[in-house]
């Protein structure tokens, strides 16, 4: 009998060593996947975000000269900040409205890119 106990053992040693090495398998490539969609994502937020600083810093300068250029023309330089403040307000309205279609936009975005 102890013959019969001694194979049995000797057969699933073997076979429990290879599902310990395909468990050990599978759970470095979740850790190397979660690592790749982190830096992916990462990266893609870090640029995003400097091409946002870079697009508002532009909005800004822009902003500032349209309003001095319609304060020489209307003869007080505050009278192009307030055209100008007006004209944000329009646009952060406009956004505002459309809003609920960006966040959608984004959601999805970053659902495809962490899945993929």
């Amino acid at each position: 009998m102890r013959n019969k106990m001694e194979t049995k053992t000797t057969i699933l040693e073997p076979l429990i060593e290879r599902i310990e090495a395909y468990g050990n398998t599978t759970v470095e490539l979740a850790k190397l996947k979660t690592v790749e969609k982190t830096a992916d994502f990462s990266s893609t937020l870090i640029s995003r975000s400097l091409l946002i600083i870079a697009i508002s810093a532009f909005a800004l300068m822009l902003n500032v000269a349209i309003a001095l250029w319609f304060g020489e023309m209307l003869g007080k330089n505050y009278y192009g900040f307030f055209i100008m403040a007006l004209l944000d307000a329009i646009v952060v309205l406009i956004v505002y409205i459309i809003h609920p279609s960006i966040k959608s936009g984004i959601n999805n975005s970053i659902i495809k890119q962490l899945l993929n």
